[in-house]
């Protein structure tokens, strides 16, 4: 049997070794946390959004035509609702928008994810203006002269 004297090389030889294998290891790490966040949060979150804004439009157009069916012929009506303040923790903005062909939508947009929501069957026969925020308290206004 030989024996084998350590020498400064040997624990320079495996702190080296541990460097280099800690350093990969780290990076590996990094690219793997940019995965996940993508994959697993921004993906759901989109979709969560997405949803989120399909029900919001479709509340809102029925409150439209709720307050298209019941307006005055000769008068005006308001009424006040709420929305939800954010979806997955930020902010979004709705509008009223009119499409090619003349029907109206309802654009619910944040950043790059935007829906459009048709208002259901008044399009053509009464024009639908205006745009709000999810914050605060809402509110409708029809007034038959056109003045609100």
């Amino acid at each position: 049997m030989t024996r084998r004297s350590i020498t400064d090389e040997d624990g320079v030889e495996n702190l080296v070794e541990y460097l280099i294998i800690t350093g990969v290891l780290l990076v590996l790490l990094v690219i793997t946390m940019f995965s996940v966040n993508a994959v697993f949060m921004e993906g759901p979150a989109n979709k969560l959004t997405y949803h989120a804004f399909v029900d919001i439009g479709n509340g809102l157009s029925t409150r439209i035509v709720d307050i298209y069916v019941i307006a005055p012929g000769n008068g005006a009506i308001e009424t006040k609702f709420d929305i939800p303040d954010d979806v997955a923790g930020q902010d979004y903005a709705v509008e009223m928008d009119d499409e090619r062909g003349g029907d109206q939508v309802i654009v619910i947009s944040r950043g790059t994810t935007t829906n459009r929501i048709a208002i259901a069957g008044i399009g053509a026969t009464m024009g639908v203006t205006g745009n709000t925020t999810g914050s605060g308290i809402n509110r409708l206004v029809y007034n038959s002269s056109g003045v609100s």
